[in-house]
């Protein structure tokens, strides 16, 4: 199936493409990313053209999604009215889920369509649901240009290695669909059950701390903070797995083959640049204005300095101690590159420091510039240490994770430790 595709692509090309996705779209088993990578290969060798494939194979994914939500919608309700009770989806049922798929249903439409089984299916749901034409119709299409256009690029990036990364092209992408859609579920959920969650952790927290009870705008970060570390925490166990069994191969190669793709040697002052992020003057110059932050602003001015000391003297330890305990041979025969020392280092430092900031302002701009500068200044420095081949991508990304497991503990213990001196 797949080679008379690729010998129909390689025949007609557009109509081909735009004709597939339609189909595949309709609920028709088609490989619809290997398609488009394929695609990409083609714009790689200049058979076709790049933008014009992304609006072939963008505007064939919204016809499909058009269609499908159209026999959703028109044949939907009778049939569920007549047997939705056989499959627990009755009226009631059926009306409860449109509610849910009315306000969050856009948000999914997106992101399934990077989910095989999901994305089949996710135009007729809508139309069943009675999703508002004009909602559906603009979260649809710009999720088809967004799905299309990421796998015809990723193609046309990858060029000649097609035949190698396709396949964990697909599959890191599709691992990337899923945990969005999780977080999606997570977040919906966590909004539908904030104030019986908050009560819940609070409870389960105040059994350690009998002041809790207390709590006032804290309760916001320790739950965030519990949160946030339970799911790092969980994440750091399974990267821990993935090293130990050895799974990284596919996801170093295929990372490291299209940052060296995209950035040539034009990019070497500003990778040295971005390397510099995660210099020792430059962190101890962030701790030092952190210090004097707390100092001006803090409310427990020796509690959050004794844990800015402890989080940057406790982050090199640990970061040390994890780098001495694997003991990985990083590119060019680098000892104990896993995980990252400096991209675990930049996000606790820069991470703590925007936490500090965030703490004690009330400007809402202030709060969302911090993070972005966090999330960015940490990228940044892991994408120059894998453009010189010091780390490969596992290990940047590895310090990514333990080092926010170092940040989100220690904010949530500093957060318990002002309530405890309350």
């Amino acid at each position: 199936m797949l080679h008379f595709i690729q010998n129909l692509m390689d025949q007609f090309g557009y109509l081909v493409l735009g004709a597939a996705l339609m189909l595949e779209l309709l609920a028709l088993p088609l490989p619809g990313e290997v398609l488009m990578t394929y695609t990409g290969l083609l714009v790689f060798q200049q058979k076709l053209n790049w933008a014009l494939s992304i609006l072939t194979a963008g505007t064939g994914a919204s016809i499909g999604m058009t269609v499908s939500y159209g026999i959703g919608y028109k044949l939907g309700i009778p049939f569920f009215e007549k047997y939705g009770s056989r499959i627990h989806l009755g009226p009631d049922r059926l009306a409860a889920t449109s509610r849910w798929f009315e306000r969050y249903g856009n948000k999914v439409i997106i992101i399934a369509y990077f989910i095989p089984g999901i994305r089949h299916f996710t135009g007729y749901f809508s139309g069943i649901t009675r999703l508002r034409v004009r909602t559906y119709r603009l979260y649809a299409y710009t999720g088809a240009f967004i799905w299309t256009g990421t796998f015809i690029s990723l193609g046309k990036i990858v060029g000649p290695e097609w035949e190698q990364f396709h396949h964990s092209i697909t599959k890191y992408l599709l691992l990337a669909g899923i945990l969005a859609a999780l977080l999606l579920m997570a977040f919906y959920l966590f909004r539908k059950y904030k104030i019986k969650l908050n009560d819940r952790i609070v409870y389960w927290l105040s059994k350690a701390v009998k002041k809790f009870s207390s709590l006032g705008p804290a309760r916001f970060l320790i739950t965030a903070s519990f949160g946030l570390f339970l799911a790092l925490f969980m994440l750091m166990v399974g990267l821990v797995q993935d090293f130990l069994a050895n799974e990284f191969g596919d996801f170093d190669l295929v990372t490291s083959y299209v940052i060296h793709s995209q950035f040539d040697g034009n990019w070497k002052p500003w990778m040295n640049r971005f390397a510099d992020l995660a210099s020792s003057p430059v962190l101890l110059a962030l701790t030092v204005l952190s210090l004097l932050w707390v100092l001006y602003k803090g409310r427990d001015r020796m509690l959050e300095g004794s844990f800015l000391l402890f989080v940057y003297i406790g982050g090199e330890l640990w970061e040390e101690r994890l780098r001495l305990y694997f003991h990985r041979m990083g590119p060019e025969n680098i000892a104990n590159t896993f995980p990252s020392e400096q991209t675990l280092i930049t996000i606790v430092i820069f991470g703590f420091a925007a936490y500090l900031l965030i703490r004690h302002t009330g400007v809402a701009w202030v709060r969302t510039v911090s993070i972005i500068v966090v999330l960015a200044c940490s990228f940044l420095v892991g994408l120059s240490h894998v453009y010189f081949n010091l780390q490969y991508p596992s290990d940047a990304l590895a310090g990514y994770v333990f080092g926010g497991v170092w940040l989100s503990m220690n904010v949530l213990l500093l957060e318990l430790f002002r309530i405890m001196n309350s």
